[in-house]
Order: C-alpha cells, then sequence, then structure tokens
C-alpha cells in the first residue's frame, strides 16, 4: 500500500512538473513569435511620412490588438514592441498600453504593462537616468527614467492620470518568483522631448 502510493504520488510529481514546464515554454514561445508578428506590423505602419510636431494630435485611436509602438531601453540593449491592449492576450504578445491612458508623446500618463517573466524581465536592471525611447508613426520621444519602486498591488497612484507627459512601466515583482507575484514594480520616466529623425 505505501509503496503504491509513493509511486502515485512520484507519477503525480512529474505530471505536475511537465506540466508547467508546457506552460513555462508555451509562455515563452507565444512571447517570441508575438513580438515577430508584432515587429512586421509595427514596420508597415511606419513606413509613412512623420509627424513633426511634439506631441500626437488627432490620432486615430488605436484598436485593441494593434502595434503601438517600439519601446527601446538603449542601456539594456532592449527592444520590444508595445500592444494596444492589457488583456491575458495581448500580455503574451508583448508589453501592453491600457487604453484610455496618454498616447506615446502626448500629456498625461501613458501605461504600459508587462509580464515579469517575459518581457519585462529586463527592468530588474534599470536604474534613474535611463533612457527610454518610445517610437510611433508619428514619431521618436524620449523619456528619461525617475524613480523605480516597489508597492503592494493596492498602491495605483502610478495610474492617477497626470498633466505632464510621463510614463509609467508596470510589472509583476519579485522577478524571480514561483507563482503570482505578490508586489508591483514601478518605473516612472518623464519626457523630455522628440528624438530628432536620421537624415
Amino acid at each position: 500500500m505505501r509503496a503504491r502510493f509513493k509511486k502515485l504520488l512520484s507519477s503525480l510529481l512529474i505530471a505536475g512538473g511537465g506540466f508547467l514546464l508546457f506552460l513555462g515554454g508555451r509562455d515563452f514561445v507565444e512571447s517570441r513569435v508575438g513580438q515577430s508578428e508584432a515587429a512586421r506590423e509595427f514596420h508597415r505602419t511606419t513606413r509613412g511620412p512623420r509627424e513633426t510636431s511634439a506631441a500626437p494630435r488627432n490620432v486615430r485611436p488605436p484598436h485593441l490588438g494593434d502595434t503601438l509602438a517600439k519601446l527601446t531601453i538603449p542601456r539594456l540593449d532592449t527592444e520590444l514592441y508595445v500592444i494596444e491592449g492589457d488583456d491575458n492576450a495581448d500580455l503574451r504578445r508583448g508589453p501592453g498600453h491600457l487604453p484610455g491612458t496618454a498616447m506615446p508623446g502626448a500629456d498625461g500618463n501613458c501605461i504600459i504593462a508587462g509580464h515579469r517573466d517575459t518581457h519585462f524581465r529586463v527592468l530588474k536592471d534599470i536604474k534613474a537616468g535611463d533612457d527610454i525611447v518610445l517610437e510611433t508613426p508619428r514619431g521618436k520621444y524620449l523619456y528619461r527614467v525617475r524613480t523605480t519602486r516597489v508597492v503592494s498591488p493596492n498602491n495605483t497612484d502610478s495610474l492617477n492620470p497626470t498633466s505632464d507627459a510621463v510614463l509609467n512601466l508596470i510589472t509583476c515583482y519579485p522577478f524571480y518568483y514561483v507563482g503570482n507575484a505578490p508586489k508591483r514594480f514601478i518605473v516612472e520616466a518623464r519626457l523630455t522631448g522628440m528624438v530628432p529623425r536620421a537624415s
């Protein structure tokens, strides 16, 4: 009886481990494929002429699932494509821009959320003073990191509207954690201006 129980327990543990491995592998593959698709979509939409004004005006709101922007963190050699939307399907493809928040380059709070175990794992190495570039079909906008902080999920200050052009990147914390992480990691950056187009 005891031997049978041990055999059953070991089979269950192996099956559970295999299932977790499958889920992790699926998330990894989906994140890579999603970013490849988003990159193709982004490059199709940025071939036309760009706006020269500092802030976007009269822009058609993006549809959920559209590729909204390319996010670059030069010091960390990181390039990610941002999806419009924050549901599970969108966040598997890439970091998601919260609908209804400010667009890149505009006054207000531009909020982008991402998974800590795929696209936003890189945020563990970000620090105050780092540059973040958000590129859209209308131009490239340079943000500079002002602060990073860890907060409880109940602290929603980073979601509040602002009058200044602010970028908040949000992910779960700790970065290496099994299961639902108990805290949130916030990167707050301020718009410093547009990046001149290459001649």
